[in-house]
This record gives C-alpha cells, sequence and structure tokens, in this order.
C-alpha cells in the first residue's frame, strides 16, 4: 500500500473524518507471540503451548495476545502515514480498545488507519485520535478496534 505523506502536523486538521489508509499485512508468527509472552511475562498456554492448542483450541492453533494485536497498531502506523516537518511525536494513549475476533498464529492482519480528531495542544503540538481497525485476512470481524492519540509537534 502507498503511504500517505502530511506535509505538517497542523496540515493533519485538513484530514479530519477521512481514512488515510490501510497497512501491508503483517503474518503473526508463533516466534512473535512467544517473544511477547517473554516482554510481556504473560504465558498463557493458549499463546505458547502449541501442543496443548492442537487438542484443546479450536481449528488446533495458538492464537496471539489481546496485547499483541494492539501493539502491532505501532508497525502498521509506519506503513500508512508520514508527517513531515515534525520534530517528535509521542503516544498520548487509547480511549477504547475491543478485542473482537481472535488471531491465529499464521493468520495475515493489517491495520486500517482513520482520523477522527486533529486538536491544537501547547508548544505547537497536535494531538491526533485515531480509530484503527485490524482486519484479519478472510474473516468479516476484525481481531480489534481501538481508538488511539498520538501527539505530533511541528518543527520551529
Amino acid at each position: 500500500m502507498a503511504k500517505r505523506i502530511v506535509e505538517s502536523p497542523q496540515a493533519m486538521k485538513a484530514l479530519v473524518g477521512q481514512e488515510l489508509g490501510v497497512s501491508d499485512w503483517l503474518v503473526m508468527t508463533q516466534e512473535r507471540i512467544n517473544t511477547f509472552a517473554e516482554a510481556s511475562g504473560d504465558h498463557q498456554w493458549i499463546h505458547v503451548d502449541v501442543e496443548r492448542c492442537k487438542t484443546d483450541m479450536p481449528d488446533g492453533k495458538t492464537i496471539a495476545h489481546g496485547n499483541l494485536t494492539f501493539s502491532v497498531i505501532s508497525t502498521f502506523a509506519r506503513d500508512v502515514l508520514k508527517i513531515e516537518n515534525m520534530r517528535n511525536g509521542i503516544n498520548y494513549g487509547s480511549n477504547k480498545v475491543r478485542y473482537t475476533s481472535p488471531v491465529q498464529v499464521g493468520a495475515r492482519i493489517r491495520g486500517r488507519q482513520k482520523l477522527l480528531a486533529a486538536d491544537d495542544m501547547p508548544n505547537g503540538g497536535i494531538r491526533m485520535t485515531y480509530q484503527w481497525t485490524v482486519e484479519i485476512e478472510g474473516k468479516d470481524r476484525p481481531a480489534c478496534v481501538a481508538e488511539t492519540m498520538s501527539i505530533a509537534y511541528a518543527r520551529t
């Protein structure tokens, strides 16, 4: 997918209400799931016990942690949007996160980004509120729907 390039944080205001783009596909590997389990301390068997999942999980597969699915939105964001003339940006948080369908190991997922708001902040910042929909290839229901916020500061 083509990355959208925006001239400045201030220029984001003109895009409120628009879909900004769709990321490339990402394959959810067992290695990624295991690495996340190590980093988060969440070793629940549905994520990491491949052998048990063969008999005790639908389709016999492990599933990604919900928080892992949410965290790859950062990867998707790099695929979708580049804001130029930006000094720096920060993650400002999330308003809502819903996990609506599990991501099985081997699934391909991607992020769809929409800009909900772009508001002035102190020190030349623009706080952007996004809606992210994490889609699973071949599935009707998304894996995750999240409302995230970040602040981009213009270069002075």
